[in-house]
């Protein structure tokens, strides 16, 4: 097994202000995702101006991050979040759903679509091929938070956790798992996908696929919610159950889109 590397949450502290990796991370995976969107609509500027991208991002971003947060506290502490309601800004501690987060996204891209007057596949097949660099950053965080980790395993690569909760046995390191599935092989399938210019929806509904495939089978050996524990026997998991509509909608998407290009 592999010890948890003493990595302290707080990257930087000034003062009395705390910098945490969790919050480095989105603006991280926010810049960068930024930044290729910029490229790439300076290469189609007659479609996409560097103004046009900076108010995308903002939407996209803003409705990520209230998305995930409402989410989770609806999905996943719902009781806890109502004892104590000004927890929900403590993004700091964690507990964002992605689940919530996509919800979030998919109706600022909505609005933004509206707004300015553009189709809402042709915003979305836009910008979902970046996405996946702040799941990637987002996994990372969660590891060096110590959360989200996975069920106890002897495999050489299962990391002791420090965190008391973790119990004192190693475990699955599921974060890395999800940062190279989600964030990696997702990015790398989604850029492939985008470049061959496929018909509009298939890029969106091959991210909700093959996250939704990704994620269900991370949730095998991931361990569950402890407030919520596994909603059916030793197995199904609520990241499980918000996962399958995500896979129907994306063969939905593609099947269509599909049939659009062969009329």
């Amino acid at each position: 097994m592999l010890l948890f590397p003493a990595i302290d949450p707080v990257a930087v502290t000034l003062g009395s202000l705390q910098i945490h990796w969790y919050g480095l991370a989105y603006l991280t995976g926010i810049s960068l995702g930024w930044w290729i969107l910029n490229r790439r609509a300076g290469g189609a500027p007659e479609l996409w101006s560097r103004e046009n991208v900076s108010d995308i991002v903002f939407y996209a971003a803003l409705g990520a991050v209230l998305g995930g947060r409402v989410g989770y506290v609806l999905f996943y502490n719902f009781s806890e979040y109502m004892h104590d309601p000004l927890a929900l800004f403590q993004v700091w501690r964690g507990g964002m759903s992605f689940h919530g987060g996509v919800i979030g996204f998919i109706s600022a891209m909505a609005l933004y679509a509206r707004r300015f007057g553009r189709g809402f596949f042709e915003v979305v097949d836009f910008v979902v091929p970046v996405v996946p660099i702040g799941l990637f950053f987002g996994r990372i965080a969660n590891f060096v938070n110590q959360e989200l980790w996975g069920a106890p395993s002897n495999l050489p690569w299962a990391v002791l956790f420090t965190d008391p909760l973790a119990g004192g046995v190693a475990r699955h390191p599921t974060q890395l798992y999800e940062a190279g599935l989600e964030g990696i092989v997702l990015f790398l399938l989604l850029n492939r996908i985008w470049s061959r210019q496929p018909p509009r929806g298939v890029g969106a509904g091959t991210f909700l696929l093959a996250y939704g495939v990704f994620r269900c089978a991370v949730e095998f050996v991931r361990e569950p919610d402890r407030q919520l524990g596994y909603l059916n026997g030793t197995w199904l998991t609520m990241g499980q159950v918000l996962s399958i509509p995500m896979i129907l909608t994306g063969l939905i998407l593609i099947l269509v889109g599909q049939a659009r290009r062969l009329r």
